[in-house]
């Protein structure tokens, strides 16, 4: 079986935003640039709080540019914490997030209701030249193998291709947590 290597980032929780909503949150115009992130991304010094019901998610990194719709993304143990319905989400283009879950998004200088909250399935970030190399398609699930003391195989792994794309594999902090990858890590694609 051929295999394809690839690197593997862990997303942590965070938020895209808009720029009318950072504006009503924060009282000002522009995000404040914290770390570049691949992918023409970057972190924000600005983080926001999460509230639903009694529970709160403090300290949630905004991830700039301004985005055309405010989109939450957490991990299933966040949502657990939270008392939220699980949302599943793959982030293709024309993708609907599906409204189920309300929260309160708290900043420093006023706070907005929202229902784009969401669990950003594991995926594969490529540029369209590596997609057509490796033949992998936008949309189709790959399978993903992880090495290591707590490998795994991950299956279900959506690919996307975007021009802005770096070749990786993302994975939220509870997936990188089952196969025992904090930050960075390495796996290969099985075809």
């Amino acid at each position: 079986m051929k295999k394809i290597k690839i690197p593997i980032e862990i997303s942590a929780r965070h938020i895209h935003i808009t720029k009318e909503d950072f504006k009503k949150l924060f009282g000002k115009e522009d995000l404040t640039f914290l770390k570049k992130l691949k992918h023409n991304q970057f972190s924000a010094k600005e983080t926001i709080d999460l509230k639903n019901g009694d529970r709160i998610l403090k300290n949630i990194r905004i991830v700039g540019p301004f985005r055309s719709q405010t989109v939450i993304e957490l991990s299933l143990t966040d949502f657990i914490y939270l008392k939220l319905k699980p949302n599943f989400y793959i982030g293709l283009k024309n993708e609907k997030i599906k409204k189920i879950n309300k929260v309160k998004i708290l900043g420093p200088k006023g706070s907005i209701e929202t229902n784009n909250v969401v669990i950003h399935l594991r995926h594969i970030h490529i540029n369209p030249e590596k997609a057509k190399k490796y033949k992998l398609k936008h949309g189709k699930k790959v399978s993903v193998e992880v090495k290591g003391f707590k490998g795994a195989i991950l299956n279900n792994v959506y690919i996307r291709v975007d021009k802005d794309f770096d070749f990786s594999l993302h994975l939220d902090t509870d997936e990188g947590n089952a196969v025992g990858i904090i930050k960075k890590g390495i796996g290969y694609i099985l075809k």
